[in-house]
């Protein structure tokens, strides 16, 4: 640090304003020819109009960054309005996303409900299949007995006449059966 400030304070004293010597208005004054110099480059740039030229491109800088700023706004304004837009439809798409889940869940219980009233019916005509199934099976097993009853009930029957009846009571029963067939035959 103490070799800059050295560097620094040497770099000043060195400097052309302590070369100058003499009167000021004079060529050998370097000043003045510093000054003379200035005012030419001066001249110069007005002459060909160059703060104009400047003040012109820096005009014209100014007037693209406030159209750059300009559609900028225009874009940001634009981008809300798309936000908005996309933000309403969304929330017109989940409205409606809502609206098919509870149409849904309503019709899944319906659904539930229908297939229950179909189970309870079902069951219902299997019972009254079932029942008239067993019903059917006691009416054949009933004429099942009854008729295994009257068929012994005949061997029985046959059994008994055939031993209580003789030769003679046989050709009175078989004339009998003659005469009934003769007389429903004529």
């Amino acid at each position: 640090m103490r070799k800059f400030s050295a560097i620094a304070l040497a770099t000043l004293a060195a400097s052309p304003a302590f070369a100058a010597s003499g009167p000021f208005f004079s060529l050998g004054n370097t000043d003045f020819i510093v000054l003379l110099g200035f005012l030419v480059f001066l001249a110069v740039l007005v002459y060909f109009k160059v703060p104009g030229l400047l003040g012109g491109l820096l005009d014209k800088r100014a007037a693209g960054i406030q159209s750059d700023l300009d559609e900028a706004r225009a874009l940001r304004e634009e981008a809300q309005t798309l936000l908005a837009s996309y933000e309403r439809k969304q929330r017109e798409v989940q409205d409606q996303a809502d609206r098919i889940v509870a149409h849904a869940k309503q019709e899944a219980e319906l659904a539930a409900e229908q297939a229950k009233a179909d189970m309870k019916e079902s069951i219902a005509r299997r019972l009254a299949a079932a029942e008239s199934q067993i019903a059917s099976a006691e009416a054949s097993a009933v004429r099942e007995v009854r008729d295994s009853a009257i068929t012994v009930a005949i061997a029985a029957a046959k059994d008994v006449v055939a031993d209580q009846m003789t030769a003679a009571d046989q050709s009175k029963l078989i004339d009998e059966a003659i005469a009934t067939v003769g007389a429903k035959l004529h």
